[in-house]
Parts: C-alpha cells; sequence; structure tokens
C-alpha cells in the first residue's frame, strides 16, 4: 500500500513537471473543424501603407471559415457549428473572437493574415463531418 502510494505521487510529480517544462497544460485535444474550402486571399492589408509600417494579426481558417457562415450566409450558430463539427458554444468562441480579431484589425488600419489553426477541408456540405449523413 505504502508503496503504491509512493509510485502515485511520484507519478503526479513527474507529470506537473511535464506539464511546467512544457508552458502547456495537458487538457483534452482539440476536436479537428470542418472547413468547407481554403480562403481564396491569406492577407489582407489597408491599401497604399507599406507592409514594414503595418502591424499584423492572426485570423485563424476557422475564425475565417466561422465568420463566412454566419455573417456571410448568414446562418446561425446552431447551423455553423454542425457545418464545422463543433459544438454550439465552441462556434461562438471562434466567432468571437474571429470577430474581435477583424475589429481591432479594421479600427486599427492593421493588415490580417489568415493562418493556422486545427482543421480539416471537407467538400460535401451536406453531410454532417462526424456521423457521415445529415443530421
Amino acid at each position: 500500500m505504502l508503496i503504491s502510494l509512493d509510485l502515485a505521487i511520484y507519478e503526479r510529480i513527474v507529470r506537473l513537471r511535464i506539464v511546467h517544462a512544457s508552458g502547456g497544460s495537458m487538457g483534452r485535444r482539440k476536436i479537428r473543424r470542418m472547413l468547407q474550402q481554403e480562403p481564396g486571399a491569406t492577407f489582407y492589408k489597408p491599401q497604399g501603407i507599406p507592409m514594414r509600417l503595418l502591424t499584423d494579426v492572426t485570423l485563424t481558417h476557422e475564425g475565417l471559415e466561422a465568420l463566412r457562415l454566419a455573417d456571410g450566409e448568414g446562418l446561425s450558430q446552431e447551423e455553423g457549428a454542425r457545418l464545422m463539427g463543433v459544438s454550439r458554444p465552441t462556434f461562438g468562441r471562434i466567432l468571437g473572437q474571429a470577430r474581435k480579431t477583424v475589429a481591432m484589425a479594421l479600427a486599427n488600419g492593421w493588415a490580417i493574415r489568415v493562418d493556422g489553426g486545427h482543421y480539416t477541408v471537407v467538400r460535401d456540405t451536406g453531410q454532417c463531418p462526424k456521423r457521415g449523413s445529415g443530421e
């Protein structure tokens, strides 16, 4: 009993050191977001200002997709979440962060770089990416 308790404490200490050394936490893995298309352009900037003078912010690919679905296509958050293969609250968080990024860039004259994220491009929009068929 004493040996197993000591081993459990040792394993916890090692795990905490690994988490601390990596600078992150051992939370859940991110689910890949489903995108219906790659963006046509990946960089947007104010006209007439040289790039070397601009500050840029990064908008993730899934952030751009959430903006496209909710604001561009006029879908509800439930519909957008289903198409991206995430929960409605997750879609709301992605959308909120994307809106904030774009608003700050427009208000401050910053460039927007579309880059990064955790996603997969799927072409068939009529299927639920997790179940293989509609709803």
